[in-house]
């Protein structure tokens, strides 16, 4: 529990490293829209993920006007791990520009890159660009949507070619 922990306590603090280029979010981000199941398409390699596949992350809104997250995953003998969280936008001038937080006091920049207009398909990152994430409403998405979004990534300066695509078929 504690390695768990403090795995969760480095991502967090990655997260909240600052690139020295400014990373752009989507100015009408909307929450009640965003809520509810994603899967995760493609990731960057990280520690907090490593080996799992059938990730996916819940978003529900909660009456004081945060988000609760649940992102669960599946490591390769079937055990199920999940991480439970708030969310929050900071700055309403900033809609797309979240905070999360797994481990109280430490919170993470969340940032929304990219959304369909019919929020079915987004691009999640961090302004450090050590972290970037492809989520769908689905398990899988077209080949074109994927390197559409991959080509907003290295538009934006992160480096596209770290992305792996996750594995969304097992046994749940």
């Amino acid at each position: 529990m504690m390695k768990y922990l403090y795995t969760i306590i480095m991502l967090l603090s990655l997260l909240s490293c600052k690139s020295s280029e400014p990373l752009t979010t989507v100015t009408n981000f909307n929450v009640d829209k965003y809520v509810g199941k994603w899967y995760e398409i493609g990731r960057f390699p990280n520690k907090f993920e490593k080996n799992l596949e059938c990730v996916t992350a819940d978003y529900q809104l909660k009456s004081n006007g945060k988000i609760a997250v649940t992102n669960s995953g599946q490591t390769p003998d079937g055990k199920i791990k999940t991480a439970k969280g708030t969310a929050r936008v900071p700055d309403s001038e900033h809609p797309g520009q979240l905070k999360v937080t797994f481990f109280w006091p430490f919170s993470g920049d969340y940032y929304v890159i990219d959304i369909d207009d019919d929020y079915s398909v987004a691009l999640v990152g961090s302004p450090s660009r050590k972290f970037l994430w492809i989520l769908a409403r689905t398990k899988t998405i077209d080949n074109e949507s994927y390197l559409a979004l991959l080509q907003k990534a290295k538009e934006l300066n992160f480096d596209e070619t770290r992305m792996i695509k996750i594995n969304q078929d097992c046994s749940k």
